[in-house]
């Protein structure tokens, strides 16, 4: 219970950055709400991946380069799913679903996924 308490603290914390980020480059920049997520999803990454790695799991025993490589691949699969759900929403919906309501679906639909292979490939002890 613990681990997952601290892996919804480490999403909670990414899912801040993510949609802060997504706010932030939508309003000061050009840009719009698919490639703002690009970056916001980026940020959102690194900043689970330091909360995952130094209180949900610990480190697995391998090298951070060989340990951030499985977590890059696990992290870009789940953006890849992320990114699709709320880009289908978004383009589903246009003016009914915003892109923090998409976010927050596709975020919650993407999450158990993100777990198990966080939890299964990336930190398991090696």
């Amino acid at each position: 219970m613990t681990r997952l308490a601290s892996f919804a603290v480490a999403g909670g914390s990414g899912f801040v950055v993510d949609a802060t980020v997504l706010t932030l480059l939508m309003k000061l920049t050009p840009l719009g709400p698919y490639s703002a997520r690009i970056f916001a999803i980026a940020a959102a990454m690194m900043t689970t991946f330091l909360i995952n790695r130094t209180v949900t799991f610990g480190k697995s025993g391998r090298h951070v380069v060989h340990e951030g490589a499985r977590y890059g691949f696990v992290a870009l699969i789940g953006a890849g799913l992320n990114y699709a759900i709320y880009s289908a929403l978004i383009l589903a919906a246009p003016g009914v679903i915003t892109p923090l309501m998409a976010l927050v679906i596709a975020v919650g639909v993407v999450t158990v996924f993100s777990y198990l292979g966080y939890s299964r490939f990336v930190f398991n002890r090696a």
